[in-house]
C-alpha cells in the first residue's frame, strides 16, 4: 500500500472511536519507519485507564509500553490517569491537572529534534479533549505546524458503522485544513465479511495501511518483519 508522497515528520494517529487499533497501527508505522532506516519516537499525550504499575484492570500494559515492545522505539507520555474515561473526565475523577497544550508541544519538539519522525497517538477519537482548556488533537496539530510538517493517520474499524465514523472524522480534519496522511484499518480479520469487503472497497482511495487482527500478540521480531507488508513507507 502507498502513503502520500512524503510522510510528514510528525504523524498524529487518531481514530474513529476508542478500541479501533490506534496503538497497534502506531507500532506498525514505527516499526516500518525503523526498517526503512528512519529514527522514530512515539508519544501519547494522555493515557487513561492505567494504574500506578502501568497496567489496566485486566493486566494489559499501557499503550506506549506496547509500542516500545513491538516496534523497539523510544516512547514518552504526557500523563497517566487511573480512570478508564476520556482524559478530562478521568482527570476530574482523580482531582488531577492535565498537561497544557504548550507542554505537549514542547515534548514533541524535543523528540523531533533528535528523530526523523515523531508519532503522536491520541486518546479515543479526534475531538476528545486532552487539556483542562478543552483542546483536542486538531488544536495540537495547529500548534505543531510551527515545529515540523504534521499530518494525520485516521485508524478505522473494518466492519459495520465505519463508513459514517470515518467520513465524519475526515470531514472534521478537512474543515480545519489539516493534512491527511491516510486511513489505516486497524484490526482486519483473516476472512473479511461481505460488509467488510464492501467497506474496504469504499475506503480504498484513502487507505494507507491494513493491520491484521491479532497483530499485537505477535512476537516483536515477527511483528517488525511483517510491518513493511502492512505499511509502504515513502
Amino acid at each position: 500500500m502507498s502513503a502520500r508522497a512524503t510522510l510528514p515528520r510528525i504523524v498524529i494517529v487518531t481514530g474513529t472511536d476508542t478500541g479501533v487499533g490506534k496503538t497497534v497501527v502506531t507500532a506498525a508505522l514505527a516499526a516500518a519507519l525503523a526498517a526503512a532506516g528512519r529514527t522514530v519516537a512515539a508519544y501519547k499525550p494522555v493515557q487513561t485507564g492505567i494504574g500506578p504499575g502501568g497496567q489496566d484492570d485486566d493486566g494489559m500494559p499501557e499503550d506506549m509500553a506496547v509500542v516500545a515492545r513491538l516496534a523497539g522505539v523510544p516512547t514518552a507520555q504526557g500523563c497517566r490517569l487511573r480512570a478508564p474515561m476520556a482524559p478530562r473526565q478521568a482527570a476530574v475523577e482523580q482531582s488531577a491537572a492535565l498537561p497544557t497544550l504548550s507542554a505537549h508541544v514542547a515534548t514533541i519538539e524535543d523528540l523531533a529534534a533528535s528523530h526523523d519522525h515523531v508519532l503522536v497517538e491520541g486518546a479515543g477519537g479526534l475531538l476528545v479533549q486532552l487539556t483542562d482548556a478543552g483542546e483536542d488533537l486538531r488544536d495540537l496539530a495547529d500548534a505543531l505546524v510551527e515545529v515540523a510538517a504534521t499530518g494525520f493517520v485516521v485508524v478505522a474499524r473494518s466492519g459495520l458503522g465505519t463508513l459514517n465514523h470515518t467520513a465524519l472524522t475526515l470531514e472534521s480534519l478537512a474543515a480545519r485544513g489539516l493534512p491527511l496522511v491516510g486511513v489505516a484499518l486497524g484490526c482486519v480479520p483473516p476472512t473479511p465479511s461481505r460488509t467488510e469487503e464492501l467497506n474496504h472497497a469504499h475506503l480504498a482511495p484513502d487507505v494507507v495501511a491494513t493491520v491484521p487482527a491479532g497483530a499485537s500478540a505477535l512476537a516483536p521480531a515477527t511483528f517488525r518483519a511483517a510491518t513493511p507488508d502492512w505499511w509502504s513507507v515513502p
